[in-house]
């Protein structure tokens, strides 16, 4: 399974394109506008999310409610465009003032130098983070897929602008929706929103962690034989995409740099009847680039956003004189939002490997070849 997306942050809307999903799974737009709506939501978001109300058109792959096997094409239209269709013309003479002052942290100046433009709005554009409302859009039927083999995802902010939350056992991911950021500890969630509204009033925002889990997840997705084949890795690949993530863990990895072997590893147990168990998840569901068949659990760092209301010192691209960045509209924070972009990353990812692993055009084929596979595994 493979995906693309295409389209600006304040461009005509946004494109998507999933290729592998077998034929045979009934899909619908009402599970994918929810995820689009989870997308929107979170205590520190800005007025961007009060102009956009994301709904997919089908474009291809689809009939019925039913995938067909053949490439799904999804269409998201941005409302906002109406207010920059000069701005963002795909043709005629340009108009606005050019994008010259470069945030620190945002592709602005990277991207400038690199594709070798005066204008930095021809980056920024697609670095934003808008393009992951698609992503959530095609996560939402990678996440249909998992659900027919009984392979949950769902996220839940463990810390945020320094709040840290407690541990949680089992993810509630409806409380988890109710909570204005995400966050499973009413305690620390009352101090998260404290946070937020300080950095408001500061003109500043906030980073955080959030934790996605998947259950259900059978033994043998990943392998070792090959770097670009573990688990490990293609997660990690998956995480880092989002914008505004800088760092990942799988399990309790950063905890066990600074541990006992003896402490960190999961011991091996096993019950007629059951097979092998776990009382401890440490590794994150992961040994060797493959699925134990524990729950998988990723952690990813996010920094705080880089378009800042009082905004950081910058150089002019064309220039260089100094000054200071150019002010664009923004979120306080978007960490709530991001556990809901992990989730659909991390359930493309899977599903991917799901494929890799049992094959099948159609979804008969697939759940028979995974019906085979558990049934021979040791009990």
């Amino acid at each position: 399974m493979r995906y693309l997306t295409a389209g600006e942050s304040h461009g005509p809307g946004l494109v998507g394109i999933l290729e592998g999903m077998p034929a045979g799974l009934r899909v619908s737009s009402e599970a994918v506008h929810r995820e689009l709506a989870r997308r929107q939501g979170g205590y520190g978001r800005g007025q961007r999310m009060r102009i956009e109300h994301d709904e997919v058109e089908w474009l291809a792959g689809v009939r019925f409610g039913e995938t067909l096997g053949s490439p799904i094409a999804l269409l998201i239209r941005n409302r906002d465009f109406e207010r920059w269709q000069e701005r963002m013309a795909p043709q005629g003479p340009a108009a606005g003032p050019p994008f010259t002052r470069p945030r620190p942290g945002h592709a602005d100046l990277a991207g400038a130098l690199k594709y070798g433009r005066q204008d930095a709005r021809d980056i920024l554009e697609r670095a934003s983070a808008r393009e992951t409302a698609m992503r959530v859009a095609l996560g939402a039927l990678a996440k249909a897929l998992l659900g027919e083999f009984d392979i949950g995802v769902a996220s839940h902010v463990v810390a945020l602008g320094g709040v840290e939350a407690g541990p949680v056992a089992r993810i509630d991911p409806e409380a988890v929706d109710r909570s204005p950021v995400r966050c499973a500890d009413q305690e620390a969630e009352a101090r998260m929103i404290a946070a937020i509204d300080a950095a408001q009033l500061r003109g500043d925002t906030l980073g955080g962690v959030v934790e996605v889990r998947a259950c259900g997840v059978p033994p043998g997705l990943g392998s070792h034989v090959q770097w670009d084949r573990r688990l490990d890795a293609r997660l990690a690949e998956a995480v880092l995409s989002v914008p505004a993530i800088k760092g990942v863990e799988v399990g309790a990895a950063f905890w066990a740099a600074g541990a006992h072997g003896s402490d960190v590893h999961d011991e091996i147990f096993h019950t007629a009847g059951e097979g092998f168990t776990r009382h401890t998840n440490r590794a994150g569901g992961s040994e060797g680039g493959i699925s134990n068949g524990e729950d998988v659990v990723v952690r990813a760092a996010m920094k705080p956003l880089s378009s800042l209301r009082r905004p950081l010192r910058s150089a002019d691209l064309l220039t260089g004189e100094p000054g200071v960045a150019q002010v664009e509209r923004s979120d306080i924070t978007a960490v709530p939002a991001a556990g809901v972009v992990l989730e659909a990353v991390l359930a493309l990812t899977l599903a991917d490997l799901l494929l890799e692993k049992f094959g099948g055009d159609c979804l008969a084929d697939l759940q028979a070849a995974y019906d085979h596979y558990l049934g021979r595994l040791p009990k």
